[in-house]
């Protein structure tokens, strides 16, 4: 194997499929980059086993084909101190040696046999779907957060796509909240559904950042294959039935009440300083064109309270939240205002953001209540 590439260029895409190498492997193969020189394209491959992503970029000056491995740490480590200019990279068959050399210097690391890196499983007569990258881009960013981290469930701990033949839906939820990515325009050739791991996700939302082509998704019943421009990207699904979603959406809350949604989001982090460490429970209070958020720790004997406007005209209605997820499901909607729809205080509160939304886009967050003790 010999070519030349571009420093700079080389470097973004290692660091774009470098996300993938894990800590700790279990094989030590996996702390290595795949390179695999064909025609005038160069793969470069990063794997944990569940997660695989290959990378494909042009090369002008080959000289000889070929793969290799080639310790993923130390290359790239490196190459964050060069300006650009172009490095050659060269094989040494007797040494077992990559060599790259420019103009003044040269570095080797050691190589080893393509032979022993794993192979991704490639898809078969899979389903398929195809998304704009800012339409997954921002399924993403709206449901990322809300995914769980329970060894006892690992259906939680990813985001669902539930696929109709009339639009698609991302889901997430740790069992307290919930949140529900809703594109009409996004269709099936048939309904199905599949659970998208934390990490595979976090790779895309980095990579999509920059998209501009089409991303076309195929997937089984165990991996999901996920094509999109110069990358493509092979994750192993999370096994098992996620709950019904639906079903915990309620549905005609007679109590809407409208916020400033940054207003109520300030409220809210500031009054939980005040908040008792175990339960971070916060109260809020909707009455008159107002509300009231209120914490206390009685054991450290602080507590805090404030006082807000909204839109309101219904009865007072007093509801416990934990804090620190009331906040982030703020955070994380568009928009200036919030809708905070309320049946009674021990059922879920639904908050959907007032924005001007795209015509075929719907987003909604639930919140389970806390018990209010006095």
């Amino acid at each position: 194997m010999k070519f030349v590439v571009s420093s700079s260029e080389l470097l973004g895409r290692l660091q774009s499929v470098s996300r993938v190498i894990a800590s700790k492997n279990t094989l030590p193969i996996l702390d290595n980059f795949l390179f695999d020189l064909t025609g005038d394209s160069l793969t470069i491959t990063a794997s944990d086993l569940e997660t695989t992503l290959h990378t494909t970029m042009p090369i002008d000056n080959v000289v000889e084909k070929g793969s290799i491995a080639i310790p993923a740490r130390i290359l790239t480590d490196s190459l964050k101190e060069f300006p650009e200019q172009p490095l050659t990279f060269a094989f040494n068959k007797e040494q077992n040696i990559i060599e790259f050399t420019w103009t003044t210097g040269k570095f080797q690391v050691p190589a080893f046999p393509a032979e022993d890196y794993p192979v991704a499983k490639e898809p078969n007569d899979n389903l398929s779907i195809t998304f704009s990258p800012d339409v997954l881009l921002e399924g993403i960013n709206r449901t990322l957060y809300a995914t769980g981290d329970e060894e006892l469930r690992p259906v939680m701990n990813g985001i669902f796509f539930d696929l109709k033949t009339n639009g698609a839906n991302l889901v997430a939820s740790d069992s307290y909240k919930l949140v529900c990515y809703t594109r009409s325009d996004v269709k099936s050739s048939e309904d199905a559904s599949f659970i998208l791991p934390k990490k595979p996700a976090n790779i895309l939302r980095n990579l999509l950042v920059k998209m501009e082509d089409d991303v076309t998704i195929s997937f089984d019943k165990t991996n999901a294959f996920f094509n999109f421009g110069s990358y493509r990207m092979t994750c192993r699904l999370v096994e098992g039935n996620y709950p019904a979603y639906r079903s915990v959406i309620p549905q005609n809350n007679p109590n809407n009440i409208i916020a400033d949604r940054i207003e109520l989001m300030n409220a809210v982090r500031r009054i939980s300083v005040c908040a008792n460490q175990a339960t971070n429970l916060i109260r809020l209070l909707f009455s008159a064109n107002q509300i009231f958020v209120s914490a206390q720790d009685v054991e450290f004997r602080i507590a805090a309270q404030e006082r807000i406007s909204c839109q309101y005209d219904g009865p007072a209605i007093e509801m416990g939240f934990k804090s620190v997820f009331l906040a982030e499901i703020l955070a994380n909607l568009p928009g200036t205002e919030v809708n905070i729809a309320l049946s009674d205080p021990s059922r879920v509160g639904l908050i959907t953001p007032i924005y001007t939304e795209p015509e075929n886009e719907e987003l909604c967050a639930l919140l389970m209540p806390m018990m209010i003790t006095q």
